[in-house]
């Protein structure tokens, strides 16, 4: 098989590693890719937007699979211009990705279907005084969503109204989301314990990968500002074998039910997060695509042929025994520029990669280019050290912040606690 891939960050590497191993591979190419990608594939400069170039591309090279990383390209429709052309893909089509690229769709959706989620209403920036009187008459901690993409930072955890009312005022008056938050969800604030399940689907029939665990918060201890994850691992023992058949049951069969009976057929990987309390799933949010970080720590530890996997699903007919799970355990951290969410300075060497890689240290490239033959940090989340163990959660954390000590640029930063939660 000849296969694209679309994207350029940590996650796509990770997927470009898993599907290399793949026998039925004959030629990968990514789309742009990144330093690390050029290992296990041929790297192509081109424009996603850019459907026409994209499926020229595709034409010329015979490819057999487009598999779309990103969310971008989803809720942008290229899904839909691959498969005018009679080119497989895997990924949502336009109006499944909605899922993600509109959550207000996304919790109205929950509610018509009866899937467990936060109770929440929505504000458009036209009605910006109305939220403000919906503030003073809720409980808080509350939880503000902007509607549209925001590279996995468009969450705020409010914790008084003062701090509600500021977060609405930035986002519908000083534009900080841009169109992104021009509508808000005010939604209830859930206790317990957050993971993430991927479902590959083919709308019909679908298979869950391991559960992992993001940490999204900036610092140790879950504190700071919303990041796109600062590292994750998997699998997660918070989520048993009795609570998974629940989220089957009650999220995941569900909804891709919903999603059929709103002319939405769901093909592509249905990303839930969920969060458990006293045992009962809720869904915090869906993405039409594999999370970044948790995909760097789901793909290592499963078995089996990923490209079948992913290649029968955009057929239509998943072939769910194409993959299985190892017992192995992978913790990936992130290591950042310091600043990250916020402003950070780029360009600064990185060494020190080469010294850590093995059977068992994976780093997957996230925010890096080169100038000269120069590894040089080129983004915020910069690159994402995974190792993976036979033996346990805690040997692979042993594992990873030895390697991430040894990988060096100016500014690197890290939390020191991916991990710790599970039990």
């Amino acid at each position: 098989m000849n296969v694209v891939l679309i994207g350029s960050g940590g996650r796509e590497h990770a997927i470009a590693y898993k599907i290399s191993e793949s026998k039925n591979l004959d030629e990968l190419y990514i789309i742009p890719g990144n330093p690390g990608t050029e290992k296990l594939g041929k790297n192509i400069d081109l424009d996603s937007s850019n459907h026409s170039l994209i499926i020229e591309f595709c034409k010329n090279n015979n490819i057999d699979l487009v598999i779309i990383g990103p969310e971008i390209p989803l809720v942008d429709g290229l899904a839909d211009s691959l498969r005018a052309n009679e080119i497989n893909v895997f990924g949502p089509n336009k109006k499944a990705a909605e899922i993600e690229g509109d959550k207000s769709f996304s919790k109205d959706l929950m509610k018509k279907y009866n899937i467990p989620t936060a109770s929440f209403k929505v504000f458009t920036k036209e009605e910006y005084n109305s939220s403000l009187e919906y503030l003073n008459r809720i409980c808080y901690p509350t939880v503000i969503k902007a509607s549209g993409l925001a590279a996995g930072k468009g969450v705020a955890i409010c914790e008084s109204k003062k701090e509600a009312e500021e977060y609405v005022k930035q986002c519908f008056n000083e534009s900080l989301f841009g169109s992104s938050g021009e509508t808000l969800i005010i939604e209830e604030f859930l206790q317990g314990e957050e993971a993430s399940i991927f479902a590959i689907t083919d709308g019909d029939n679908f298979v869950l990968l391991p559960a992992a665990q993001d940490h999204k918060r900036r610092f140790d201890g879950d504190i700071g500002p919303n990041t796109g994850g600062m590292g994750a691992y998997a699998p997660a023992p918070l989520i048993t074998d009795e609570i998974l058949k629940k989220i089957s049951k009650k999220v995941i069969i569900p909804t891709l039910e919903a999603m059929k009976s709103e002319g939405r057929k769901y093909n592509g990987c249905l990303y839930a997060g969920i969060m458990i309390n006293n045992g009962e799933p809720s869904v915090v949010e869906f993405n039409c695509r594999f999370g970044d970080p948790e995909t760097q720590v789901v793909l290592p530890i499963i078995k089996g042929d990923f490209l079948e996997l992913l290649s029968s699903t955009a057929k239509g007919n998943i072939n769910k025994a194409s993959i299985s799970v190892s017992n192995k355990n992978a913790i990936t951290v992130v290591a950042a520029s310091d600043g990250y969410p916020g402003s950070y300075k780029k360009g600064f060497e990185i060494t020190g990669i080469e010294d850590v890689e093995s059977e068992n240290i994976w780093v997957f490239h996230a925010g890096t280019k080169k100038e000269e033959n120069i590894l040089k940090t080129n983004g915020g989340r910069v690159l994402n050290i995974t190792a993976i163990s036979d033996l346990s959660l805690s040997d692979a954390k042993n594992l990873v912040y030895s390697a991430i000590s040894k990988i060096e640029f100016e500014g690197k930063v890290y939390r020191k606690d991916i991990s710790d939660k599970a039990k």
